[in-house]
């Protein structure tokens, strides 16, 4: 039976040209980064190449980047951190929106549990924002704005460069993206979007789980420093103490320069691919509906909703003939949830219900699609038929 893997926006497989670079920092340069010795100092460089491959990526400088455990801790520590840093002094509100990644918005319920007030903004049926929303929502208390850059579920693409300026052109307050889904997939130009804190996560585009990285802009670092989420002996310039994952971080930086080399192929080819893909399931399928608008969407996610037909049961059908599609976010251990981000575009819950996410990416092939093609329609007839 064919394999097909269709969830690229959940993880992706490791490029094998990551894995190579990786390799000797598990058997032969595997010293402490923070050693004075020859070993540790291989270590060193190793953690300044990668950070120079980030930056590059990212187009900041490398002294801005600090390595992380992921997207999530990313997160985490840019809004806990500011938060509850000396911006404390200045307000207390704070501002996001209803269809973010779920590191965010519990990072903002954690913090409403330490007195400060969340302004959660809505989105309209294409999964946007109402940018004359968010210009009135931020007030002189307002000390953090975050919103997510790419949405995980729909592929919806916010425009973060207008976001941004309208956060610093309202007032004092900081602005966070979580830059997880569209780190690797879109050209991220931090020279000209002038975003404070931007959290990204090697795993999403071709490198190992459990890395990532924090841009921290270095204006925002001369204003207020960040609280540590971890302490201890001071790694990473005392932001994020802990012995470096040095042959992760390796595969952060291999990665972030084969996307910056290769993005551009990518999306030529993944494009054709998602676009032929979604004219073949609407025209067999009937009663299918892409959540969000293609104008606005990342290159590589279709979300789909197709009417009578749950969508944990079409997931697991398809994976019974070898197809691997999500429901949604897959960062919530296999829980069945309605998702919050399609009932925030104005979803009923039964169409949300309906909905299964399919992600393509760099390893995806035409044959794969056909395949797909080829065996949904009958999956869909077959639960159909039982109701």
């Amino acid at each position: 039976m064919r394999k097909v893997y269709l969830d690229y926006n959940a993880t992706t497989p490791i490029d094998p040209r990551v894995l190579e670079e990786m390799m000797p920092y598990f058997t032969e340069n595997y010293g402490n980064p923070s050693s004075i010795h020859s070993f540790g100092r291989k270590g060193k460089e190793a953690l300044d190449t990668a950070r120079e491959q980030v930056s590059q990526l990212l187009n900041c400088g490398s002294k801005e980047i600090t390595f992380t455990s992921g997207g999530s801790e990313g997160a985490n520590f840019a809004i806990k951190g500011a938060a509850l840093s000396s911006l404390r002094e200045k307000g207390n509100h704070l501002i996001t929106t209803k269809v973010e990644h779920e590191c965010v918005l519990e990072s903002f319920k954690f913090l409403e549990r330490q007195g400060f007030q969340t302004t959660y903004l809505g989105v309209n049926k294409e999964g946007l924002i109402d940018l004359d929303e968010l210009r009135d929502s931020i007030t002189d208390e307002t000390i953090l704005v975050s919103t997510i850059y790419a949405n995980n579920e729909t592929g919806v693409i916010f425009p973060i460069d207008r976001i941004a300026e309208i956060v610093k052109n309202e007032g004092a307050a900081f602005f966070h993206t979580d830059a997880v889904q569209a780190a690797g997939k879109i050209n991220i130009d931090l020279e000209k979007i002038p975003a404070d804190l931007v959290s990204i996560s090697a795993h999403k585009f071709y490198g190992p789980k459990s890395v990532g990285a924090l841009f921290i802009r270095d204006s925002f670092s001369q204003k207020t420093s960040l609280s540590p989420l971890i302490h201890g002996g001071g790694q990473e310039r005392g932001k994020r103490s802990g012995t470096e994952n040095v042959a992760g971080i390796v595969g952060l930086g291999a990665a972030s320069n084969i996307a910056q080399n290769e993005m551009q192929a990518d999306e030529s080819r993944v494009k054709v691919m998602r676009d032929k893909l979604l004219e073949d399931i609407s025209k067999n399928i009937k009663g299918t509906k892409l959540n969000g608008s293609l104008e606005n969407m990342l290159w590589n996610t279709l979300n789909l909703s197709i009417a009578g037909v749950e969508g944990g049961s079409l997931a697991i059908n398809l994976d019974i003939e070898g197809v691997a599609v999500s429901t949604g976010s897959a960062c919530s251990e296999g829980a069945v949830e309605s998702s919050h981000v399609l009932a925030a575009m104005g979803l009923s819950r039964d169409e949300a219900a309906s909905s299964v996410r399919v992600s393509l990416g760099r390893f995806t092939d035409r044959e794969d699609i056909d395949y797909m093609a080829s065996v949904m329609p009958k999956i869909v007839d077959r639960i159909r038929s039982v109701k």
